[in-house]
């Protein structure tokens, strides 16, 4: 394995949370390396602040000797890895920080352990102004010598750092995390439209929750759309909250288990997608107008939405 100050980073999927993670490891005097999308403005930025642009995927893995992934589900990472491992040299690693399928993680662990190329899951907790702020969550799953490889690297984006255990195991987790968060976005959406049919206000529903025992940091990012219209408190899209279910059930079915309540709350999201929440600023707090519209009822955000 290569020194920590001899490597070398590159980044692909510099979004809504990549961005702020890049910056951070550019800021902290690494070597970064980064790859154009459609967005040019958070690659712009991050050459501005010391970044160079590779003009392809090969390109990147050649410049690299950890290279982080942030894309929104396994089909894309395996397509990244496609190219990428035609530049990486051996012994370097794949960092996944995109939300996975777990199946595809151990597949793609295999082939790259044929080319000497170490994989790495490193799903994250967190928001995008948390990444901006390097306050981010990290559960790894990567072999030992492997975590303790990338451990300074990520440190650069994470404030909280969890080796949960082998190559799987952090995206294993990431999904038990996803369906708990986004259970309670389920829950809250079926509850507000029931208010709203029995004639109780998001603001009175509110006025019980907030700051009782039922209140968490969830909640309140959520509610913001609801309660003051702000559509940016919780940029996490509905397709993802679906994807992430689905992949959800597909870990309940591989591992033999019964799934009902993930089954339950995945519907819900499926039914916001195909209604017309699929897309890129159709956020989970937009979920209870949706389950509203399903009952003939309307749930409303209490001020405009900004």
């Amino acid at each position: 394995m290569m020194s920590t100050s001899n490597e070398t980073i590159g980044f692909v999927g510099v979004g809504l949370m990549g961005h702020g993670m890049a910056k951070n490891i550019a800021e902290k005097g690494y070597a970064l390396t980064v790859i154009g999308h459609r967005n040019r403005e958070p690659v712009e930025d991050l050459v501005k602040r010391g970044a160079a642009e590779a003009g392809s995927l090969k390109e990147l893995g050649e410049k690299s000797s950890i290279v982080f992934i942030c894309a929104p589900g396994s089909p894309q990472v395996e397509a990244i890895v496609r190219e990428l491992k035609e530049g990486l040299k051996p012994g370097s690693v794949i960092v996944d920080c995109s939300t996975s399928d777990p199946t595809s993680t151990a597949s793609l662990s295999e082939q790259l352990a044929d080319l000497d190329i170490a994989l790495a899951d490193a799903p994250l907790g967190g928001t995008p102004v948390q990444a901006e702020a390097g306050e981010l969550g990290a559960m790894i799953g990567a072999a030992d010598e492997v975590f303790a490889r990338i451990k300074p690297v990520v440190e650069a984006w994470a404030g909280t750092i969890v080796h949960i255990g082998g190559v799987g195991d952090g995206h294993r987790m990431k999904l038990l995390n996803n369906f708990l968060s986004l259970g309670y976005g389920a829950i809250y959406s079926e509850a507000l439209a029931l208010a709203s049919k029995v004639g109780l206000s998001p603001a009175k529903f509110d006025s019980v929750i907030r700051g009782s025992r039922m209140d968490c940091g969830f909640y309140q990012t959520f509610m913001d759309y609801i309660m003051e219209g702000n559509r940016e408190a919780h940029k996490f899209t509905l397709s993802n909250a679906f994807k992430d279910m689905r992949y959800l059930e597909s870990m309940a079915d591989n591992a033999g288990m019964v799934n009902p309540v993930g089954n339950a709350v995945k519907n819900l999201y499926a039914a916001a997608h195909a209604a017309g929440g699929d897309g890129p600023e159709d956020y989970v707090p937009m979920l209870p107008e949706y389950v509203g519209r399903l009952s003939g009822t309307e749930v409303k955000p209490e001020k405009p939405v900004k």
